[in-house]
């Protein structure tokens, strides 16, 4: 299959690196000076700098020159640059499959990537989200990873599951895309209350009570948004939750654990030097909680550090000091969001 991989950052890299023995493979990058760079070492230093490209690798700055024999796009850029990316997919002369690796909320829109997608792309390109838990530096070593293909389209999904699987990157196929993307979306930002509770030395029994708790708000929110159950406890949605709030790999854990550290979040931002979703989803999260009436209160108390300049420790202090209630309530309402 001749596949172009839209983005060169460290997933679309290191998704470029595990593809391109079986199948034609183009990794196109927006700088050209980044495309010439990675020609000539074979290494893209700027993201995933340890690891080959195989020599099979086709690298590319011109994007209609990448797309333009492909027989699947893959966009592996953030939400952020979502849309601009598929603009200029929609205007292909035929329909292509169109698969996406970004995770998290449009900033103002509130969108989920596939809601997006529905904006942008011509019913006639067949679509899905390919998403779960895995670290770019793993797939790029060949590690096994396992992730979930889902679309609305259940022929496509199994379909493009099927040419992409082998057996250090395992896909199996879903027709739940709000499910998969809720998952994606809100483990990020619980990522950052993972690395706030390891980062003040809570311990491992509070750490698996932030994450089964957590897990209960991303299964709260998904359900009211239509997502399933099932879906939730799977690959994107606990199996992403695990890897990025244990990992020390994960951008978003390690911002919360620099915020454990009181220190402020452009110089976080600075010293990592990657997007970090789970910053700015959180704050999309918090919109989104109020108008279906979620009861979120960890994410909440994630989007106050970040954009009210709460104290990580007062924070902290007031999810403890919540009142317990019922471990699994029959409703995912609650009156008061504040």
């Amino acid at each position: 299959m001749h596949i172009a991989i839209l983005g060169a950052g460290a997933w679309g890299t290191a998704l470029a690196i595990s593809l391109a023995p079986r199948h034609q493979v183009t990794l196109w990058a927006r700088d050209a000076e980044q495309v010439a760079a990675m020609r000539t070492t074979r290494r893209n230093r700027r993201y995933l700098p340890d690891a080959e490209l195989p020599e099979s690798l086709l690298l590319e700055h011109d994007l209609q020159a990448a797309m333009r024999a492909a027989e699947l796009v893959v966009v592996a850029v953030p939400v952020s640059g979502l849309r601009a990316t598929l603009e200029q997919i929609s205007h292909l002369p035929a329909p292509v499959g169109v698969v996406w690796l970004c995770k998290g909320f449009e900033l103002e829109t509130s969108l989920l990537p596939h809601q997006i997608v529905e904006e942008i792309l011509p019913v006639e390109f067949p679509r899905g989200a390919l998403t779960g838990p895995s670290f770019a530096q793993e797939v790029a070593r060949g590690l096994p990873t396992a992730l979930t293909l889902a679309s609305n389209d259940g022929e496509f999904a199994q379909r493009t599951a099927k040419a992409l699987h082998h057996p250090r990157l395992r896909i199996y196929s879903s027709t739940d895309v709000v499910g998969v993307e809720i998952g994606g979306a809100i483990k990020n930002v619980l990522a950052i209350a993972a690395g706030i509770c390891d980062g003040m030395q809570m311990g491992l029994n509070a750490r698996a009570a932030l994450l089964t708790r957590g897990l209960a708000e991303m299964t709260r929110l998904g359900l009211l948004m239509g997502g399933k159950a099932e879906t939730l406890g799977g690959l994107s949605g606990v199996g992403d939750l695990i890897l990025t709030c244990t990992g020390d790999l994960s951008r978003n854990r390690q911002v919360g654990m620099l915020l454990a550290r009181h220190q402020s979040l452009p110089n976080i931002l600075k010293e990592l030097g990657h997007v970090a979703e789970g910053v700015y989803t959180a704050r999309e999260v918090q919109s989104v909680a109020r108008r279906y009436q979620a009861d979120m209160p960890i994410c909440q108390a994630v989007y106050r550090v970040l954009y009210e300049q709460l104290d990580a420790d007062k924070a902290v202090e007031m999810l403890l000091s919540r009142q317990p209630g019922e471990e699994f309530s029959s409703s995912g309402k609650h009156q008061a969001l504040n």
